[in-house]
């Protein structure tokens, strides 16, 4: 995936969830943030961030935060982005053999999961998270409580029983980490969903990337440990 007319910037504070004040080229903007999510320990003090300028001159906010440096590691906080690198992995990789259907945002009962796709004669649901919190080496997801993503869980579990195979695919927007584990500490519910979902035959998958100040693609498969 690849992100145009981007730039360098000083991140000063976060407002709300939803927009940011950097310094760009010694301009204070107000910038979109593409991540409703907390990410207090991306988003410190004078961290260097990577905004992508909007082409839409009636936007209120002419910039989205797309990526953060933490300490040494680039960091992509596009929420938007783990779709659509997957989108690109599940045709590109191989994982799946002989693909003849991908269709995303598919409905499925009450919910409407990411991917469903269709290879090699089986039927598969995959729902998509992406990861941004790294501690030690160790990825971890989520980063506050999430009722939805449980719900989701507990819904692929549904789609085993009706024959489907069910994939949860965490996305890990950086490199530099070992493993990957449910954040228990955030939210022990979401750890507990994943943990029965594995013995109920969910395949769950993590990712690490590669990222830069203007790409993401998805790179090494990492050990998920739960």
């Amino acid at each position: 995936m690849q992100y145009e007319n981007m730039e360098k910037g000083i991140f000063l504070d976060r407002p709300n969830r939803f927009i940011a004040n950097v310094e760009i080229r010694g301009v204070k903007e107000v910038c979109h943030v593409k991540n409703t999510g907390r990410c207090r320990e991306l988003l410190t003090p004078r961290a260097t961030v990577y905004v992508q300028k909007s082409n839409n001159p009636d936007r209120k906010t002419k910039y989205d935060l797309i990526g953060v440096i933490k300490g040494d590691i680039m960091i992509n906080m596009d929420s938007q982005a783990p779709n659509k690198v997957v989108g690109e992995w599940i045709q590109e990789s191989g994982y799946f053999k002989n693909v003849t259907y991908i269709k995303p945002e598919m409905k499925y009962g009450n919910s409407r999961f990411d991917f469903y796709v269709e290879a090699d004669g089986k039927k598969i649901f995959m729902e998509v998270k992406g990861v941004t919190l790294e501690e030690d080496g160790i990825a971890r997801f989520p980063d506050a409580p999430t009722l939805r993503g449980v719900k989701h869980i507990q819904e692929l579990k549904e789609c085993i029983n009706e024959g489907y195979e069910a994939y949860i695919f965490f996305v890990i927007q950086m490199k530099h980490v070992q493993e990957f584990r449910p954040n228990d500490l955030t939210h022990p519910e979401f750890g507990d969903a994943l943990r029965q979902a594995r013995q109920a035959g969910v395949h769950i998958l993590a990712y690490d990337s590669n990222v830069t100040e203007d790409s993401i693609k998805i790179d090494t498969e990492i050990k998920v440990i739960l």
